[in-house]
């Protein structure tokens, strides 16, 4: 008298219900990624502002300059500069609105200084 065991494995609807989240993962990130790659970008902008200039006013336009090239997001205007010591200190802080569908989005909260390196 054995005990017969039952298959194992992934039912049909198991298998759709892990697709539909994969899937869902997948747009997630399809539509969250930009909004990461535009923040580091900024970041990365602002690092490399702050060795260039001495003045907020330089500062400004060195940032302007350089975000027509990186397509930086962050204007010039929202920069917060402030001298710390003999050290510039560049920050911005912005909120991105990422849409998912139909009325639904995420609102992501970005905010980056020279002095967080």
């Amino acid at each position: 008298m054995g005990h017969s065991h039952g298959q194992r494995g992934v039912t049909l609807m198991g298998l759709i219900i892990l697709l539909f989240i994969l899937i869902f993962v997948a747009m997630l990130g399809f539509k969250l990624i930009p909004a990461y790659i535009d923040f580091y970008t900024a970041k990365k902008a602002i690092n490399a502002v702050a060795r260039q200039g001495s003045t907020a006013a330089e500062i400004r336009r060195s940032f302007e300059l350089r975000s027509a090239i990186d397509n930086v997001n962050v204007r010039p205007s929202d920069l917060e500069i402030t001298k710390e010591g003999n050290e510039m200190v560049i920050g911005f802080a912005y909120r991105k609105e990422v849409p998912l569908f139909s009325n639904v989005g995420i609102y992501i909260d970005f905010a980056a200084s020279t002095r967080d390196q």
